[in-house]
């Protein structure tokens, strides 16, 4: 067996190189790049490495270690998981960073690898710099903070055992069923210790994604129930999109007359225009696809978790004989809410059932009653959104503007506060990926680092970021890392002077505004934040608008400069679209001296009540 002396960290950097996939017909490095900031647990080792490495497997530099694995995350949501990227940093604190992003990507089912350092595997100068201790066990470092959050978990404590632990984390980051964040804890003295490795550890080897075909049983059984639907609904989750199957379920929702609502992770599956998409399902829901769902005697769930946001917390799929079907790679996630699963991949399995129900159709008064609901649907949000001249305009009202300067291949990208929920309701999506938003983990501080992210994975196409005020200040660093890089966003900044969102159900749950709008908060001087001179002094071109018209101009403007455009509006944190969603359960207390709590804890319990029986 022919072997090549090298240390672990240049092993495993040679080894990240050699990993391809194939995307229309290209062969292309399944690792785009590797984002890196360096400190004492990793630049010796890994750094030494990537750097004899950078031609072939690129290294970038940001401001935050939290930051750069969102845009690694973003980068493999873009991607449809076909391609990813790798992290590194140093032991402590630029590991600890990492974590939330971990989460992130667990929760979105996302690849992502992790290669923080770690403690002296040695001990000899135990405790290293930044090494947490625990004070009854000596095995512990920081690092098993990623347990947790990791899909698998290893730490390398001999140059040796990279080979299978790095086997092991390529078949999660690439099988659709287990997919999400994988962390290789890279202890320091390891990293730089030398191995003689078998040449085959280097072989270039092509990643695809499984497509598992569904079991006969469960697909008959789910074709029964679609058979004796009558009033049938599809939801499109994330796992949609990530297996390429847009077209399958146009051509299944048309071959059969079966609306389609979205989640947030699955919407743009469905063009926006297509008759038989009803937009956004649950909390954040159109007021025509959560009818359907109120309404569905049978509903197909693709690729999706059902989390309480898409079931309303259990209380959307208000008849009582409902049946789910849950279409989805994973187990875990097809036998939820008591549901008939079907365990395969999207693409495969829609055109499997497309064949099997050939020649049925969903009664024509069920599709009538929903295409009545969704053209009803459509003209309210056109109100919520259209052009207005108010001092302070509302969320939907920016999310209009922004709407109407875009084009079908732009992408809108959003992560937290009150904008998923205008936007999951309102936006016109026009291609697949063309909606981007982090609303598994709802990640504040995700925003302007995914729109770097998914820049990267598709160039060609426009990155409209838009952003709260309270996500801008949480994490905007990498402003300045897409100068540096060229890579070009718009981002548009809504300050509504605080967290609009959480005061507003603050309120709704019978409380005092307190604590979220920056004028509620104790304070000796209210801050003027001059976001736009913030946003330049990162070598943005940056400006702020007195309204919509202001902000339309600065839109068109932006599509045609060079670098990242930061425009930046006042918005009221008041007003949201009262029109469609459905209630999300969010515990009341039992008891206050608020009457207007009492109140809400009444509403609530009747709530629970009406779901519950």
């Amino acid at each position: 067996m022919s072997t090549i002396r090298l240390t672990m960290a240049q092993a495993l950097v040679a080894a990240l190189a050699a990993q391809k996939t194939v995307v229309g017909g290209r062969t292309l490095p399944l690792f785009a790049g590797v984002w890196a900031i360096f400190g004492h647990g990793n630049v010796a080792g890994l750094g030494e490495a990537l750097h004899g490495a950078r031609d072939i497997l690129p290294t970038l530099r940001a401001h935050n270690e939290q930051a750069m694995a969102h845009s690694a995350i973003a980068f493999a949501k873009a991607s449809r998981r076909r391609r990813m990227m790798a992290v590194t940093s140093s032991i402590g604190p630029g590991a600890t960073n990492m974590v939330t992003a971990a989460a992130v990507a667990h929760v979105n089912r996302l690849p992502l690898l992790l290669l923080p350092g770690d403690v002296f595997a040695g001990r000899r100068p135990d405790p290293v710099l930044q090494q947490i201790e625990d004070f009854g066990d000596g095995t512990v470092s920081a690092n098993d903070c990623f347990r947790p959050v990791s899909r698998y978990f290893d730490r390398i404590t001999r140059p040796e055992q990279i080979i299978p632990a790095f086997e092991r984390a390529m078949q999660v980051l690439t099988d659709p069923s287990e997919c999400g964040p994988v962390t290789l804890a890279l202890c320091q003295d390891v990293q730089t210790e030398a191995y003689d490795y078998p040449e085959s550890f280097f072989a270039e080897r092509i990643w695809q994604p499984r497509r598992t075909r569904p079991d006969e049983q469960e697909l008959a059984q789910a074709v029964a129930l679609l058979k004796g639907a009558k009033r049938p609904l599809v939801v499109a989750g994330g796992g949609t999109l990530y297996s390429e199957a847009e077209g399958e379920l146009a051509r299944f929702c048309l071959a059969h007359g079966i609306p389609s609502a979205e989640t947030q992770a699955g919407k743009s599956a469905l063009p926006h225009d297509n008759p038989l998409n009803l937009g956004a399902i649950g909390v954040t829901g159109t007021g025509a696809a959560n009818d359907a769902a109120k309404h569905a005697d049978v509903v197909l769930a693709v690729g999706t978790r059902l989390q309480d946001f898409t079931t309303g917390s259990r209380a959307l799929f208000a008849d009582p004989e409902c049946r789910i079907i849950g279409l989805n790679t994973q187990g875990f996630d097809a036998g939820k809410h008591g549901a008939q699963p079907l365990v395969a991949d999207a693409k495969a399995a829609l055109a499997e059932l497309e064949a099997a129900l050939a020649g049925w159709k969903a009664p024509a008064g069920w599709s009538a009653q929903v295409q009545a609901s969704r053209d009803a649907w459509l003209e309210t949000a056109a109100r919520y959104t259209a052009m207005s001249n108010q001092a302070l305009p509302s969320d939907a009202q920016v999310v209009g503007a922004v709407q109407r300067q875009s084009r079908a291949s732009d992408v809108v990208l959003c992560a937290a506060g009150g904008l998923p929920g205008e936007l999951h309701k309102l936006w016109q999506a026009g291609a697949p990926g063309g909606y981007h938003m982090e609303y598994g983990y709802s990640c504040m501080g995700y925003e302007i680092a995914g729109g770097l992210g998914a820049k990267l994975a598709d160039p060609a196409r426009e990155v409209f970021v838009m952003v709260g005020d309270g996500s801008y200040l949480m994490m905007n660093s990498e402003i300045a890392t897409s100068v540096m890089l060229g890579v070009k966003l718009t981002i548009v900044v809504l300050d509504n002077r605080g967290f609009g969102c959480i005061n507003r159900l603050q309120n709704a749950t019978g409380g005092a505004s307190f604590n979220n709008l920056l004028r509620d908060t104790r304070h000796e001087t209210l801050p003027e934040i001059d976001f736009a001179a913030h946003a330049g002094a990162m070598g943005a071109i940056s400006r702020k608008v007195a309204g919509l018209a202001e902000l339309e101009t600065a839109l068109a403007e932006a599509r045609g400069h060079d670098r990242t455009s930061v425009i930046v509006i006042d918005t009221d944190p008041l007003i949201s679209t009262d029109a469609g969603g459905h209630w999300w359960e969010v515990a009341v207390p039992a008891v206050s001296v608020r009457d207007e709590v009492k109140a809400a804890r009444k509403r609530y319990d009747g709530a629970l009540a009406a779901r519950d029986n």
